[in-house]
């Protein structure tokens, strides 16, 4: 039952938002309190007195409204519910929330809104399969954004393919999961660390490396919406951190590691992050700078503590499950078992970030998942889809035991 939850159900323009009205239905029938936005294009397929019938609620259409103002601002109304879901989430609106224009009641809500969200995304299947829509969807995940759908079938238009809106069936199994505290993973605490480490030099320059943080990023994301309590780790990113779990924000190893230390213990922690090897042992107070004839400084270095080997072997809080990354550029399936066997950890996922692999800072990786009855061998996927992979695979193993 959702009795007491409030959902704030967006529905956009698409042949799909016939649908929107049973997923009402069902929602009510479960106990949940629904408030609607309906975009224009939404309007031009169903009505709103049909959807204000079905929710018992005002339908909200015009961000510019004194009256809706007066009464419920575009802020409150994105604020007050305990989830937000698009249903259908058409290409443009997908497209509006990945580049954050707000140019109508629907996608201002979206941008300011402080809750998690659902897009049931709904379209033709040339327009789901498009470039730019899997690079709105890639950044949305990447946010936090959960998804159901699109299911592939016929398509209003005549075609066949992916693009089909989930059933509102479907759609409801997903909201349940995400405010009923449902899931796989429900009850599980997981610690996920993500992104580069930054070591000092001096104040003005660091050591760092290429990570990207997408990948630990998505894993966080996709471990949360399996019903897992995350938190994650991540040092410095050029990315949203995502919707729905707790992020810490670090710059160095060792703030890592205390960081991670301070959530055990923990079912599974996922050392994602690309942490640094070695640490400044010299880092100057100021800036250093450069004299004309002198030679450049020398930069010694320290070796810094290892965070998956500290965590695979935390006498009486060892998680359930350890899992690690091997970023190698060379023999990467001998390295990485070796790196298994030294860290003590469960699982190594290996994958190759050499400069023409595109693995780090891009949107698709390829990985192997070593543990101690082999090796499975995943194919090149969306870094996402990787993320969603792994995190029912570790579901599973929780599972099991």
């Amino acid at each position: 039952m959702l009795d007491g939850r409030r959902v704030l159900l967006i529905i956009s323009g698409g042949i799909a938002a016939y649908k929107s009205l049973e997923l009402i239905r069902r929602l009510k029938d479960r106990g949940a309190a629904v408030r609607c936005i309906l975009t224009k294009g939404g309007a031009q397929f169903v009505t709103p007195l049909s959807v204000a019938a079905l929710s018992g609620d005002k339908v909200y259409q015009d961000t510019f409204s004194l009256t809706d103002e007066a009464e419920m601002g575009h802020i409150r109304l994105s604020r007050e519910a305990d989830l937000v879901v698009v249903a259908p989430a058409t290409a443009n609106l997908l497209a509006k929330m990945a580049a954050g224009i707000a140019d109508d009641l629907a996608s201002t809500a979206l941008l300011a809104t402080d809750k998690p969200v659902l897009v049931a995304p709904a379209m033709n299947t040339m327009m789901w399969d498009h470039v730019a829509t899997q690079a709105n969807v890639a950044t949305l995940a990447g946010r936090g954004i959960h998804r159901v759908g699109p299911a592939a079938g016929d398509l209003a238009c005549g075609e066949v393919g992916s693009g089909r809106m989930a059933e509102p069936a479907a759609i409801l199994e997903r909201i349940a999961e995400l405010l009923g505290g449902g899931g796989p993973l429900a009850g599980v605490k997981a610690v996920v660390t993500s992104g580069p480490t930054f070591e000092a030099i001096d104040p003005v320059r660091y050591i760092a490396n290429r990570s990207s943080g997408k990948q630990g990023h998505a894993i966080a994301a996709a471990l949360a919406a399996l019903g897992a309590d995350v938190t994650l780790v991540s040092g410095p990113v050029a990315l949203d951190d995502p919707a729905g779990l707790r992020t810490i924000h670090v710059e160095s190893a060792v703030q890592m590691l205390n960081a991670v230390r301070g959530e055990l213990p923990a079912d599974v922690v996922v050392c994602a992050a690309a942490v640094a090897d070695w640490t400044v042992a010299n880092r100057a107070p100021h800036k250093r700078k450069k004299q004309a004839g002198a030679p450049p400084p020398v930069i010694e270095l320290a070796p810094n503590p290892d965070i998956l080997a500290t965590v695979s072997k935390a006498a009486g809080l060892r998680p359930r499950l350890v899992v690690g990354f091997a970023a190698e550029t060379e023999r990467l399936l001998d390295n990485a078992r070796d790196k298994l066997a030294r860290k003590g950890c469960d699982w190594i996922i290996a994958n190759d970030v050499s400069e023409d692999s595109g693995t780090f800072g891009g949107d698709a990786n390829r990985i192997h998942l070593i543990d101690a009855e082999g090796i499975e061998d995943w194919p090149l996927l969306d870094k996402t889809e990787v993320a969603a992979r792994l995190a029912a695979r570790i579901a599973t193993a929780l599972g099991a035991e």
